[in-house]
């Protein structure tokens, strides 16, 4: 895929989920996905078919994130991904907002390897991974109640898994998670002190939603 080619099709389908895109942000998300691409060959980092650039790739891996980011509290300054991967959504959400404080936490180390050199090659201040499960990290006092938003997308979420994020979480704090077409606006069981806030569509192509839960 040519440099235009990326640029014309980021263009069109983020006029399509109403995102508005800057110079800087299409160049460095440009970056962004080549990086992945070049890696993805050698390690899995996700099953997205990215050397054919589809639309459906361009919406799960850039656009999705960016439509989520227009959710994010005006006062977020920290932000924690839970099982980053790829760097999706944590590093398009941290190219939309440069401000914020991430921290993508990711048990693999290949994973974690390419995730350090997304940092170094796309100048991502303020952003750090964490090599270890994030049930790991909760022995960690200078992690706990330290983020503004959570984010979670290819993790399982049960009572428990909720349970161990919010920790992580100032009060007043968010979880965002990222969500299929087919699963409910609304999870089943919401463990206190997190409720449910708001269900966003992000992409209509692909369904995806956003539930966002807070922390009272």
């Amino acid at each position: 895929m040519t440099s235009r080619e990326f640029r014309e099709r980021l263009g069109r389908r983020a006029r399509k989920a109403g995102v508005v895109l800057t110079a800087d942000l299409v160049q460095w998300l440009e970056c962004y996905y080549q990086l992945l691409s070049l890696w993805n060959r050698r390690v899995n980092l996700t099953a997205l078919k990215l050397d054919e650039g589809g639309d459906d790739v361009f919406d799960r891996l850039l656009i999705e994130p960016l439509s989520a980011t227009r959710f994010l509290p005006q006062s977020a300054a920290s932000l924690v991904d839970i099982g980053s991967g790829g760097g999706s959504p944590a590093i398009p959400m941290k190219l939309a907002a440069p401000s914020l404080s991430l921290t993508m936490v990711e048990a693999k180390t290949r994973k974690s390897a390419f995730l350090r050199e997304a940092i170094r090659q796309l100048d991502l201040f303020g952003t750090v991974v964490e090599t270890a499960r994030y049930e790991e990290l909760l022995a960690r006092p200078d992690l706990h109640e330290r983020a503004d938003v959570v984010t979670a997308r290819a993790v399982r979420i049960e009572t428990r898994t909720l349970l161990s994020v919010q920790a992580f979480l100032k009060p007043g704090g968010s979880v965002f998670l990222f969500r299929g077409g087919a699963g409910p606006d609304v999870p089943s069981a919401i463990p206190p002190p997190l409720v449910w806030i708001a269900t966003h569509p992000l992409v209509d192509a692909t369904h995806a939603k956003l539930v966002v839960l807070q922390k009272l």
